[in-house]
Parts: C-alpha cells; sequence; structure tokens
C-alpha cells in the first residue's frame, strides 16, 4: 500500500540592491527597496502523515533528527528549532515525519533559512489544507523568524522565496509591496551569460552584523544612515537599468552598491574577501557584491563577456568555488506524491 508524502520547494535569492533597506525600523522610518531574483537553488520539505501522534523532524543536511511523542511537547534547544516554530505557529497537533534539505548552507547569503520557512510553511499549509496567498506566507514567515525566534535580519527573503522571480520589493510602514518586472528575455539571457556567483568557502552569522547595522542607525551615525539611502537611490537606478537592459550599467551599480554596503559595518567584507574582489576586477568583472548581510558566504560578479572565464579561473586559483545557476520565475511550489499520479500546485 502506497504512502502519500507532501511536499514542498521553494527558491533561494540573489539581492541585487537594497539589502539593509528592509531591516527595521529603517523601513518604517524612510521606506525600503531591494531588488532581487530567484534562482534554480531550492530549500525543500518533505513530509508523511502518521497515524499515530508522534512527530520526527530531520534536516538531511546536517543528519540531525529530533523525535517527540506528540507536536505539544517539542521543545526549543537550537536543535532543528526553524522546524520547530513552524510546527508551532501552524497549530500541528497531528503526527508527521518531516525532513528538510537546502542548496545552500546557513549563512551562505542566498536567503536560505527565510527560504527554508517558507517552503515549511507551503508544506505544512499543503497538508492540513488551509490554503495561504503568497503574502500570507513571507509575512508568516517573517514573523515566525522575526518575531517568534526573535533572529535578527530583514524581510526580503520571505518575501523573495514566496513569490519567485525578478521583483522589486517595497517595505512600508504597514506594508510590503512585491512589483514584479517585466524584463525581456534576451536582458535575462545576457545577465546569465555574464553573471558569476563564486562561494567565498566560509560562511557567517548575518545576525551579528545585522544587530550592528540596526545598532549604528539607531544612533544616528551618518555613514551607516547615508550608505541606507544611497543604496536605496541606487536600487532604483538598477531597476531602470534592467528595463532598458543595460547590462554593463547593472555592474557599474553592483560596484557602487557593494562600497556603499561595506559603511554599514566593518564585518560585512575582510581582507579574503577584498583580495578575491580586486582580482576579479583586474580580471574583468565589472562589478559584484555579496547577495547577503557580508562577511561571508557567496559573492556575485558581473563581468564582460569576454573576461568571464579568466575571472573563474582566478578565483578558484584562490579558493572560490565557482557555482553555475540560472533564474527561476517559480516561487514557492507544494505537491503531494503518491501512486499512481501526482499533483501540483503553484502560489498566486
Amino acid at each position: 500500500m502506497s504512502r502519500l508524502y507532501f511536499r514542498a520547494r521553494a527558491p533561494l535569492r540573489l539581492s541585487f540592491c537594497g539589502g539593509g533597506t528592509d531591516v527595521s525600523p529603517y523601513p518604517e522610518e524612510h521606506g525600503g527597496v531591494v531588488l532581487s531574483a530567484t534562482i534554480n537553488q531550492y530549500a525543500f520539505a518533505s513530509l508523511r502523515p502518521r497515524r499515530d501522534s508522534r512527530l520526527t523532524l530531520a534536516s538531511l543536511d546536517y543528519d540531525v533528527v529530533a523525535k517527540y511523542d506528540h507536536p505539544r511537547r517539542m521543545r526549543f534547544d537550537g536543535n532543528l528549532d526553524l522546524i520547530k516554530a513552524v510546527v508551532r505557529a501552524l497549530r500541528v497537533r497531528r503526527g508527521a515525519d518531516v525532513w528538510v534539505h537546502v542548496d545552500a548552507p546557513p549563512g551562505s547569503g542566498l536567503g536560505s533559512s527565510s527560504t527554508l520557512v517558507v517552503a515549511l510553511i507551503g508544506l505544512i499549509d499543503e497538508w492540513l489544507r488551509r490554503p495561504l496567498s503568497s503574502y500570507e506566507a513571507a509575512e508568516l514567515a517573517f514573523r515566525i523568524e522575526r518575531i517568534d525566534l526573535g533572529l535578527a535580519g530583514g524581510r526580503q527573503d520571505q518575501y523573495a522565496a514566496a513569490f519567485g522571480g525578478f521583483n522589486l520589493i517595497e517595505f512600508h510602514r504597514d506594508s510590503t509591496l512585491v512589483n514584479p518586472l517585466r524584463i525581456r528575455n534576451d536582458v535575462l539571457s545576457e545577465l546569465e551569460y555574464r553573471l558569476l556567483l563564486c562561494y567565498m568557502g566560509q560562511t557567517r552569522q548575518s545576525a551579528h552584523i545585522i544587530e550592528r547595522q540596526v545598532e549604528s542607525y539607531r544612533q544616528g551615525h551618518e555613514a551607516t544612515v547615508q550608505a541606507l539611502h544611497h543604496l536605496k537611490e541606487q536600487t532604483l537606478e538598477m531597476k531602470k537599468a534592467l528595463l532598458l537592459g543595460q547590462v554593463d550599467a547593472i555592474g557599474e551599480l553592483l560596484h557602487e552598491a557593494w562600497e556603499q554596503k561595506k559603511q554599514l559595518d566593518k564585518s560585512i567584507t575582510n581582507s579574503h574577501v577584498d583580495r578575491l574582489y580586486q582580482l576579479a576586477r583586474r580580471e574583468g568583472a565589472i562589478g559584484g557584491k555579496m547577495p547577503g548581510a557580508g562577511g561571508g558566504g557567496y559573492f556575485l560578479f558581473l563581468t564582460r563577456f569576454d573576461r568571464k572565464h579568466r575571472v573563474a579561473a582566478v578565483l578558484e586559483k584562490h579558493g572560490g568555488q565557482v557555482v553555475p545557476f540560472q533564474f527561476e520565475r517559480r516561487g514557492l511550489t507544494t505537491w503531494s506524491s503518491a501512486s499512481p499520479g501526482v499533483r501540483a500546485r503553484l502560489r498566486a
């Protein structure tokens, strides 16, 4: 007799510009804006309903398992707490086995933790037949991470994962607005051809960087405040360049955005990252930036088309790992699988 499995997948994101302006209290006071795109790297979650009340949670990446006689008996102990927080927020009272897997590690700068939360919300939502809209799923993910668990960070990752695609996301005091960008296919192809994503070989605790950024902003440090203002302006300029197909200009704006981003906290970069960036620029990268909070993880470069191979070679020579990718238009996707058929649905 076949068993029914519920599954969910949400895409990781590249933040091109504006990261930091989505971190409170800046968006409430000035309005934040982020330009991002999702890629074909994902967070996955699977669930198999049980006939009893037992709950089993497992991370396939870290080979970690937590078992409970009932969902009400979960304890937050630093072990798979993200999964537990989603289970609690969605008021799960039935038994189930849950597995998760993410294509990039936490601290990589691709929004993996938030994307996993979005995937888990979609998974349990599919199982319990309580459909949430993309906005509702993103906002719930934000609440679980930032309020329930008290993790420092912004709100762009949750919306990028839920909606998917190339978006300009606006953050206001009482609302968030996702604006899908209608970028020409030839521009997207050119970007994929010339963008280079490199893993720098180290992850970081972004929460500490963000906490210091927030404290610096609250104290009114001029460098931090002005850097956030400039990042917002550059985000709108980059949106314009994207819609007009000005790919070289996007590279130049990536460089300017990286220079501004480094003003937010001294730990955003380090000597290793600075050295690799200088080498990449020397070999033909027009510009680039870390797509996350900084301090390590991935770095995104936009190169001259005839120099991409040289940029890749010098990065790998000095310990970087180039990761191929393509843009992903779809956001959170859920489906169930059991013989003899499979059905799938996208969030609207």
